[in-house]
């Protein structure tokens, strides 16, 4: 008996890999060895061009100099749930750092981003209410609005950046408890939601404005209420803070009843001590005029690759799967490391090159990258 069905699921296993070879889209990860945006990825010395690192804190000696000390003072990891034993000082210090650096009046941890949007959006869906979606938003929201269905709430997804259908979405229910979440700076793009904008629609219709943050690095952060709507932040500590872990800033009361409800939260192991101590320390150069700097260097880099381009985040799109895997080869055979980025992760005939910069890089990588960006046009790359 247990043979048979080793051998029914064994099969089904070779089934699903036999689909997503044969479709072209298979992956799996390659070991990049690295220290910032350089490092040796299959026998070769590479320049990353690929990572969310979008201020090199990744590498800051503050900030590893900081999660040293707090795994030597606290271990390497917390050794339980929050709400169980493995809350540690610096998880509070975080969270309090958190919520002035986003101007909230609170904030909480989450173990990553995805963790965040799930425990978020799931505890804001239940019966009578609308969660209006833009259709570009993050895999992690989408995935929060799918749990949030389950616990009863309607979703609503709405055209990219299109207020216009949003405002039909929300004047449809009048009764209803709306939500309206954004990515600020979405992923694959790069552009930027209007949030003034969505803040006054909502505030038209008493929505909730949740706005994930995670690629924000140049944008301002809202304020707790924009045009008289509220404003609740997501965020990550992975990218403009170089650490890992999430977040949720916004209303004291609502954060409360995260820590009471959500999911991800109640559930997990809090993120480690030296997790926690390098995205604090972040913060700390993120907030000094050392962080202007960087902020100012990475805006320099970015104008010279796509003058005006609102954020770090540049696609080169390409439309062909294999136009893009061959150019982003092409790259790295001159020693850039550029994604190729296809289907499912965008859709069907947008495959790209994603560029992501960092303040990292130097101004002679910067250089190279554009030069290589031109000789593929001239090999019809483009």
């Amino acid at each position: 008996m247990t043979d048979r069905h080793s051998a029914v699921w064994s099969e089904w296993f070779a089934s699903q890999e036999t689909e997503i070879r044969e479709s072209g889209r298979w992956r799996a990860p390659r070991s990049f060895d690295a220290h910032g945006p350089v490092g040796t990825l299959e026998g070769r010395t590479v320049v990353s061009f690929a990572s969310n690192d979008y201020l090199g804190l990744t590498a800051h000696p503050i900030v590893k100099t900081a999660a040293a000390e707090a795994a030597q003072r606290w271990g390497a990891g917390s050794g339980a749930s929050r709400l169980v034993v493995g809350s540690r000082p610096i998880h509070h210090d975080l969270e309090e750092a958190i919520a002035r650096w986003r101007g909230t009046e609170a904030a909480v941890l989450f173990p990553t981003g995805f963790a965040a949007n799930l425990g978020l959006l799931a505890t804001l869906g239940a019966p009578g209410v609308v969660l209006h979606s833009d259709e570009l938003n993050h895999a992690s929201i989408i995935d929060g609005c799918r749990m949030a269905r389950a616990n009863g709430a309607e979703i609503r997804t709405y055209r990219h950046l299109d207020l216009e259908e949003l405002a039909e979405h929300l004047e449809a229910n009048t009764t209803a408890r709306h939500v309206v979440v954004t990515d600020t700076v979405f992923s694959m793009d790069g552009d930027v939601a209007p949030i003034d904008d969505l803040a006054k629609l909502c505030a038209r219709h008493d929505a909730l404005l949740v706005v994930d943050e995670a690629h924000a690095v140049l944008e301002p952060a809202p304020t707790p209420t924009v045009h008289g709507a509220t404003v609740v932040q997501i965020g990550t500590l992975s990218k403009t803070l170089g650490a890992l872990g999430g977040f949720v800033a916004g209303p004291r009361v609502l954060i409360d009843l995260l820590v009471n409800r959500a999911r991800t939260y109640i559930f997990t192991t809090a993120p480690s001590p030296a997790d926690a101590a390098a995205a604090l320390a972040a913060i700390e150069v993120l907030q000094s005029d050392e962080g202007a700097t960087l902020k100012e260097r990475l805006r320099r880099h970015i104008d010279r690759v796509m003058p005006n381009h609102p954020s770090p985040i540049i696609p080169v799109i390409l439309g062909d799967e294999a136009a893009a895997l061959a150019a982003s080869q092409q790259l790295l055979e001159r020693g850039l490391l550029v994604p190729a980025i296809r289907p499912p992760t965008v859709a069907v005939g947008s495959s790209r090159l994603r560029i992501a910069l960092s303040a990292a890089h130097t101004d002679e990588q910067i250089t190279t990258l554009i030069d290589a960006l031109r000789a593929l046009e001239t090999d019809g790359g483009q």
